[in-house]
């Protein structure tokens, strides 16, 4: 996240997987490459929520407070995404939600926030561990971001990519979606799966809208890298940052610049 004149980057601690971590860190930094210490954002442990897994922060500035997505074990024992909230980037983040915004029963991760037309949408994956063919969905939040004000839809599963039916061998991944609008107005979603290794794909929506029909494009990144957010750096570059290689501990955050085409993204030479 990019907010005045510096750079906030959230991660999931690596202890055991993100799993039992206490919390969540950020990094501050002026220039994409050197970072200062990680500061403690969340305290897991204060408010309960540190039962199992902790994973994937993602922070947005909006009606000028910062909120926090993140994925954590709920009380039955299945994952939701949770909304945190802070009046700094940096400052203490304290549950906002009404416990998770994922439906109730399902699996879940990665939740991500899309403004659109005045309403506030949360998209996120529901998890092929529990579906076997994982799939993208997105519900509405309340206006106030506590609570999912819609019943849950469905964007497409990871088969329509992969082309392939999922199986208790093999399962279809979707992870880590990430909405960016176009300067040509094309709405496009960025988001992951595992194909001959992690692969950072590319969706677009056939009339601008979450709500929309949603087609596969070219993969912007396909070296086993993937989990991407789209940001402009402090001179107006259009970035896009992931996390390579996908093996535990080994994972380091990259930086590419990237340019828009007609229809999708590329990295730039």
């Amino acid at each position: 996240m990019v907010y005045n004149n510096r750079y906030y980057m959230y991660g999931t601690r690596a202890k055991n997987f993100g799993v039992k971590t206490g919390g969540f860190d950020v990094y501050v930094g002026t220039d994409l490459e050197n970072w200062s210490d990680p500061i403690t954002v969340f305290d897991s442990e204060v408010y309960g929520m540190n039962t199992q897994v902790n994973w994937a922060p993602e922070v947005h500035f909006l009606n000028d407070a910062f909120y926090m997505l993140a994925t954590f074990t709920k009380p039955d024992g299945l994952r939701g995404t949770y909304i945190l909230k802070s009046d700094k980037p940096d400052g203490m983040f304290k549950p906002h939600s009404t416990g998770s915004v994922t439906p109730d029963g399902w699996e879940c991760l990665d939740g991500t926030l899309l403004i659109e037309n005045g309403k506030v949408y949360c998209v996120f994956c529901h998890e092929h561990t529990q579906i076997l063919d994982g799939t993208i969905c997105y519900v509405e939040l309340s206006n106030d971001l506590t609570k999912a004000v819609s019943e849950p839809v469905e964007l497409f599963a990871a088969s329509s990519f992969l082309e392939r039916e999922a199986t208790e061998a093999d399962h279809n991944v979707t992870d880590g979606p990430f909405l960016f609008r176009k300067s040509n107005g094309k709405l496009i979603m960025i988001w992951s799966t595992c194909s001959n290794g992690y692969v950072q794909c590319v969706a677009t929506s056939d009339n601008g809208s979450v709500c929309g029909k949603w087609s596969h494009l070219k993969p912007v990144f396909d070296d086993d890298g993937g989990h991407g957010m789209i940001f402009k750096d402090l001179n107006g570059q259009l970035m896009l940052t992931l996390h390579c290689p996908n093996i535990s501990y080994e994972e380091k955050p990259v930086f590419f610049k990237i340019k828009e085409t007609e229809d999708s993204i590329e990295i730039e030479d």
